[in-house]
């Protein structure tokens, strides 16, 4: 089996079946693989096995534009989008391309042959293989899929019941007629609590701040336009209202902060148990969408609450005892099970040791070109979704610029490219957040994650439509360097 080819994708989940899409539609001369380092595709929806684990962006917008998402449902469980991306795979024959069990654990480039050594783990094999491209797509999104973000929960060792991170449930966790109380309040916790509720004996969301939560029927109101358009003129059209009326929401948000608070709480005060007040449980100390804000489909939550079965308290924990929780206000929640949803530990590259001639890259250190590309790294791309919009849109304007890097080398004989910021510039730029959120473990993760800058092709993403029209259109010039070489191709796809 060869292991040379001209682009390597690591990741197959969504990013990286996206990118084999355009690749293999706009580059049908390129030879490709996808390497995944667990035994099927999916990437998160494969990893996660929570109850009720679901997106939080509609489906509409988060599925592929060149195969939209088939339901009239706009949030939709993970069973349903991992069987949604397996059924691209098949009708578009990327299957035949993914070598799965196959874990990057180091990529150098060399400067000398100008291209990748990508060293794999490949299943139970002690010995790493090596695979050589000429372009390497990082489509591994930002969590660790093997350590979660720890939380600093006093007395936690104490409890006598069953503690349990979401990112690693348990296949055979009994909790019918248990007492359960959910640590957390982002969108883990927000979809746990109903769907836990169902048999548990009672559950608690028991957070330190609110999240903004805003309930929206899980279903289209396009519908009609079916019965009179063509359905691609229809998937066409859906999609293009989730992405405005999304991103004018936001805009809203960000603009009018004052008035958007009151109509996210006319939302939920009109869904409130009377035993349960907005403030201080839904009332957060941040503004809209400075957080990433949470979707609840059919108020699943607030039914959840009304039914009795599910409470939520906002406090601070002072110490975990044998048989539950002690909070600062005196109060204890008695549990039988612990469940710690407090974020996740981000990471780039899944967690994979990049170098340049052996050379180290210390990827926290490096500005990020365009939201692309890593400064001083060649012929790599890094797909980055947005926190605002749904992430595959950011990973298509990163797999439609690819394709048109590619190209460009292809047709001005060069073979390489790499961003390079020069020494007047870098003494200047204004550092700023890669991700506009300021979320603790987005905080937290700061310093394993790209720069972003104030200005010129440093600047973090901003949305969609800028970033497509740039990855279609946009200069790829400015703050790349090129290197001339006889051909792009490493091996060209066998006809």
């Amino acid at each position: 089996m060869s292991k040379t080819y001209d682009v390597i994708i690591v990741g197959a989940g969504i990013s990286g079946i996206n990118a084999a899409y355009r690749l293999q539609s706009q580059l049908p001369g390129y030879s490709y693989a996808i390497l995944e380092a667990r035994d099927d595709l999916g990437g998160t929806w494969d990893l996660f096995k929570y109850p009720g684990i679901r997106s939080d962006s509609d489906l509409f917008t988060f599925g592929f534009q060149f195969n939209p998402w088939p339901a009239d449902n706009p949030i939709a469980e993970g069973s349903a989008i991992k069987d949604y991306v397996r059924s691209t795979a098949k009708k578009f024959n990327i299957f035949p391309n993914i070598h799965f069990k196959h874990r990057l654990a180091s990529a150098d480039w060399s400067s000398e042959s100008n291209s990748w050594s990508l060293a794999v783990q490949a299943g139970d094999q002690e010995q790493e293989q090596i695979f050589t491209a000429r372009y390497v797509i990082f489509g591994t999104g930002y969590y660790n899929y093997h350590e979660p973000l720890k939380a600093e929960i006093p007395g936690l060792d104490a409890f006598a019941g069953k503690i349990v991170h979401p990112q690693f449930w348990p296949k055979d966790l009994d909790y019918k007629d248990k007492k359960i109380v959910i640590i957390g309040s982002g969108a883990t916790a927000v979809t746990l609590l109903p769907n836990l509720a169902e048999k548990a004996q009672r559950v608690t969301m028991l957070q330190r701040s609110p999240t903004y939560i805003l309930s929206l029927p899980n279903r289209t109101n396009s519908r009609w336009l079916s019965y009179i358009l063509p359905y691609s003129w229809y998937t066409r059209l859906q999609r293009f209202i989730w992405i405005y009326t999304s991103r004018i929401f936001f805009l809203f948000c960000q603009r009018f902060p004052g008035l958007s608070r009151w109509l996210l709480r006319l939302n939920v005060n009109k869904q409130l148990p009377k035993h349960i007040s907005h403030d201080p449980h839904f009332k957060p100390r941040y503004n809209p969408w400075d957080q990433r804000l949470c979707v609840c489909p059919d108020g699943d939550l607030f039914r959840s609450l009304r039914q009795g079965k599910a409470d939520v308290k906002t406090d601070t924990i002072k110490q975990v005892v044998k048989k539950g929780i002690v909070l600062n206000s005196g109060e204890q929640l008695d549990a039988d099970i612990i469940i710690t949803a407090t974020g996740l530990r981000l990471q780039i590259a899944g967690g994979a040791k990049l170098s340049v001639d052996g050379k180290k890259i210390e990827i926290g250190d490096k500005y990020l070109w365009n939201g692309v590309m890593l400064q001083d790294l060649p012929n790599a791309a890094f797909v980055i979704g947005y926190t605002n919009a749904s992430w595959t849109l950011g990973a298509d304007a990163t797999a439609q610029f690819v394709c048109r890097l590619l190209k460009k080398l292809e047709s001005e004989k060069l073979i390489a490219a790499t961003p390079k910021l020069k020494e007047k510039d870098a003494a200047t730029l204004q550092d700023r957040p890669l991700l506009n959120l300021n979320s603790t473990y987005v905080s937290i993760a700061q310093r394993v994650l790209p720069k972003a800058a104030d200005r010129g092709p440093w600047q973090p993403r901003d949305h969609y439509l800028k970033d497509i029209k740039f990855a279609q259109g946009g200069d790829i010039n400015t703050g790349l360097e090129f290197v001339q070489g006889p051909s792009v191709h490493l091996r060209a796809k066998l006809s």
